[in-house]
């Protein structure tokens, strides 16, 4: 890299917040080299372009010549160091970067898995969980500690981990000897009828709200027997009190199941997803062509809209659409969808071109009113206008006055969630771009750095 570049892309990282989160190391045409995460973007991306940064030993030749070849770096902010890591792994598994080794292939990230609809739930820790039937906590980031807390754990709710069949009304369970995690009191033994249902149930639903609390209450009960033990000099309670307490603080490295999807984890089938999704929006076959819309924004600047286009249940990157927001000033993401439809969808409307068999918006009930707003201010309508809320994940049906929860794993939500994940990818790549472009003219206009080169039309007339 040139001394100029290397000073440009200084600048650029200076200006970087202090927080966690992931960075795009990228070449002059715009790829992507690297990815990485930092629990400070500032400091972890300036610590590759000190001047006495000793590359060689410290990262390695390979990172040493990707550097010369680096002309911009972009980043993505996260919330915690373990939504930097989530959010690099599922990067680096999708654009496949040329300098990364690591997080390329397909393991993923482990679940606690508790299965729900067994008339006495197993937990297990697992990374293919069920299709059906359960319920999941993660994913979590420490393979290790997970395992220990499970162990930890069961000490205290005794749940069993083994994979029997046990159903309630077998009544040869009463002749069948318990193993081994009985008789050291970490299983009540339901499979050998040494437990009732019910009771059962009770320290699963325990155990439930124990992995969905903060958990600190217990955490500082153990610190205290931990210290106590230590100071009656039973070194040997106190050292397994520490363990336990190591275990149970890493389940706080984790994501949430619904927001950071492993889609490697939870594949479907395509088709599957159609039919479903037909059967849950009523239509009379299933939907042959999908379009999704999203906005992006940062606290309303460079206010952009996307729409991506799937066929048959896959996405046709061809019938992708970015939009520029030019009617909305502010945070107004209502204006900024009715304005992203009427672009988008004022042929269809004039009849000149056919509207998609489902319009999906990103949002919750305010953004679908605010869509068919916009529809109906057209001669024509489209068929079918959803949306997909965050978080919940309830489906807004414009034929229905309340909200759909579909199961985790249905095959309907999950194409649904592909195509709102994809639309939102897509926005957020073009406000980066319009928010790279306006900082290079900040800077032109600032004297900071040349204008881009004027590119020539080469002459094919001959003269």
């Amino acid at each position: 890299m040139d001394a100029a570049r290397h000073d440009e892309v200084r600048k650029r990282i200076s200006q970087f917040p202090k927080v966690p989160g992931v960075y795009l190391m990228k070449d002059r045409e715009g790829r992507v080299l690297y990815v990485g995460k930092a629990k400070d973007l500032r400091s972890r991306v300036a610590s590759y372009f000190q001047p006495g940064a000793d590359l060689l030993n410290t990262r390695g030749p390979d990172i040493c010549r990707m550097i010369e070849q680096v002309c911009d770096v972009d980043f993505i902010e996260c919330d915690t160091e373990v939504d930097a890591l989530l959010k690099e792994n599922r990067l680096i598994k999708d654009i496949q970067p040329p300098h990364n080794v690591a997080l390329k292939d397909g393991k993923t990230f482990p679940y606690i898995e508790i299965t729900t609809r067994d008339d006495f739930p197993g937990v297990y820790v697992t990374r293919t969980p069920r299709s059906k039937g359960t319920k999941l906590y993660g994913p979590f980031i420490n393979v290790t500690g997970i395992r220990d807390a499970v162990n930890a754990l069961q000490k205290v709710f005794k749940y069993r981990t083994c994979e029997l069949e046990i159903r309630e009304g077998d009544e040869s369970r009463r002749h069948f000897r318990p193993c081994l995690l009985h008789a050291i009191n970490r299983c009540t033994a339901p499979c050998a009828a040494k437990i009732s249902k019910e009771e059962y149930r009770r320290d699963t639903d325990r155990m439930k709200k124990f992995l969905a609390s903060k958990r600190s209450t217990v955490l500082r009960q153990m610190t205290r027997e931990m210290d106590s033990a230590s100071e009656e000099l039973r070194f040997e309670d106190a050292a397994t009190l520490r363990d336990r307490i190591k275990a149970i603080q890493s389940l706080s490295l984790s994501g949430d199941v619904h927001e950071d999807v492993q889609p490697e984890v939870f594949y479907i089938d395509p088709r599957e997803g159609l039919d479903k999704l037909a059967d849950l929006l009523s239509l009379e076959a299933a939907p042959r062509s999908m379009e999704c819309v999203d906005i992006a924004h940062l606290q309303g600047d460079e206010t952009v809209g996307s729409l991506v286009c799937f066929i048959d249940g896959k996405p046709l990157k061809s019938g992708y659409r970015r939009f520029k927001i030019k009617t909305v000033d502010g945070v107004d993401d209502y204006a900024a969808i009715r304005e992203v439809l009427t672009r988008r969808y004022r042929y269809a409307a004039a009849g000149e071109e056919l509207y998609p068999d489902v319009i999906l918006i990103d949002g919750g009930l305010g953004q679908l009113h605010a869509g068919l707003e916009a529809f109906s201010e057209m001669d024509m309508r489209p068929p079918m206008v959803i949306s997909l809320a965050k978080r919940e994940e309830e489906v807004y049906i414009q034929a229905k006055s309340a909200p759909v929860r579909l199961p985790r794993n249905n095959a309907a939500l999950r194409l649904l969630q592909q195509m709102r994940d994809e639309a939102h990818r897509f926005a957020q790549h073009y406000h980066h771009q319009l928010r790279r472009k306006k900082t290079f003219e900040k800077e032109v206009g600032e004297g900071r750095r040349p204008p881009a080169a004027r590119k020539t039309r080469r002459r094919t007339d001959g003269g």
